[in-house]
This record gives C-alpha cells, sequence and structure tokens, in this order.
C-alpha cells in the first residue's frame, strides 16, 4: 500500500468511496436522519472539491497493487476572532477520513492521517479538528487511538417521528 496525491484521474474512485461512508452512516443512524439521493455522490464530491480548492486543501489517496481504498480530504481554516475566542494560527481540519470496509484494520487510515498530519504541520497548522458522526464508534475510537480527544460536543434528542 502506499499514499499518493489526487489526481483528476481517481474522481470515480473518490465518488464511490463517499458513497461508502454515506452507506455506513446511513447504516448506523438510529434516528434515519441521513438520506443517499441518487445524486449524492456527484454532489458531495462537489462540495468537497470546492472546500479543498478554496481553502488550501490537499488529498491523498491510500492504494494496493490496483485499486484505491482509502482517501483523507483536509482543508486549512485560516486564522479568525470568534466573538468567544480568538484563533491566532491556521488549523487544519479533516473534511474525510475512508477506508473500504474490506481493507480496514490494516493501517490504512493511520497512514492518510499521519500524511495529512505532515501537510498540517508544513503549513504551520497548530491544531487539527475531524468531526465524527455521534454513532460512529469505529471512528471514535480510530481517533482516539491516534491521540485525538473530544472538544465540542453536539447532542441531539428525537421528540416526534
Amino acid at each position: 500500500m502506499k499514499v499518493i496525491e489526487y489526481e483528476e484521474k481517481y474522481a470515480e474512485d473518490v465518488k464511490n468511496l463517499l458513497e461508502e461512508l454515506q452507506n455506513y452512516i446511513l447504516s448506523i443512524d438510529p434516528y434515519h436522519f441521513n438520506i443517499l439521493m441518487d445524486d449524492y455522490k456527484e454532489k458531495i464530491f462537489e462540495k468537497d472539491m470546492e472546500e479543498v480548492r478554496k481553502n488550501h486543501g490537499k488529498i491523498y489517496l491510500a492504494q494496493d497493487q490496483t485499486n484505491i481504498v482509502g482517501l483523507i480530504m483536509g482543508v486549512i481554516r485560516e486564522p479568525e476572532i470568534d466573538f468567544d475566542y480568538e484563533r491566532q494560527k491556521n488549523m487544519g481540519e479533516v473534511l474525510e477520513l475512508i477506508v473500504t470496509n474490506q481493507t480496514r484494520s490494516k493501517g490504512i487510515g493511520s497512514a492518510l492521517l499521519n500524511k495529512m498530519e505532515e501537510y498540517f504541520k508544513s503549513q504551520n497548522c497548530h491544531t487539527i479538528n475531524i468531526d465524527v458522526f455521534g454513532y460512529n464508534e469505529i471512528g471514535k475510537n480510530f481517533y482516539f487511538k491516534n491521540g485525538y480527544h473530544t472538544r465540542m460536543m453536539t447532542v441531539s434528542k428525537k421528540i416526534q417521528d
């Protein structure tokens, strides 16, 4: 397995991975709020690619001998002052980290995360944020194992069917 930088020729592989992640989220969403529209992978691909282009982003892919088996997308959020805190340095944000179901638990996710962390360090980021779906215990455990911790949390309660 090797980690390579994204090229246009891998667009369909990326779209398929994005759809695989959404299907996984659908399978663990007890509220069934998440959906998979017919054009989901096209729309999410466009949205993510725009974020990467506008925000000094990078996409890295994990490739085995013949297939793309994982991806990570990250962007850099520039310093800002909000009404309740001041961030004086760049912040890295991982938009997507996906490893195909068939190749999980083989170090691919860690290799991709390490590559993105190297990029963020080279861009003088001091922090990395990653949003994780609350019911994604596998994802949360992966990030905790890699030194991340919960800083913010959204809590939800369904009050009507």
